[in-house]
């Protein structure tokens, strides 16, 4: 049988990459700043907080939505996005978890 070279990890460790993955550009790092800065769901265009083009802000919402760190829900011809508080505490977990396992000494000396 034919394995995704992925299926020879743990479900955890499958889980931290698409997450990390998702983490892995600064636009999406500043998103996820900004939506928790607002502490509210932002309806508009986020494109006006960041420096690059509508399209490509939105291709990276759509990374975020993607592995559930964002929620996106359109209402009328706007989309409203939220911070999915599950999933980034589920990420801060599976964060301090990981960096946990990898410790290699006290760093605080």
């Amino acid at each position: 049988m034919v394995y995704a070279k992925t299926e020879l990890f743990s479900d955890e460790l499958q889980e931290c990459a698409q997450y990390f993955k998702a983490l892995s550009h600064p636009a999406r790092l500043q998103i996820l700043k900004y939506l928790a800065e607002t502490k509210t769901c932002i309806t508009g265009d986020i494109s006006e907080e960041l420096p690059l083009s509508r399209t490509t802000v939105n291709q990276h919402l759509a990374e975020l939505k993607r592995v559930g760190l964002i929620h996106g829900q359109v209402t009328g011809v706007k989309t409203n996005y939220c911070l999915n508080p599950v999933a980034v505490q589920k990420l801060n977990r599976l964060l301090i978890s990981f960096l946990h396992e990898i410790k290699c000494c006290d760093l605080s000396e």
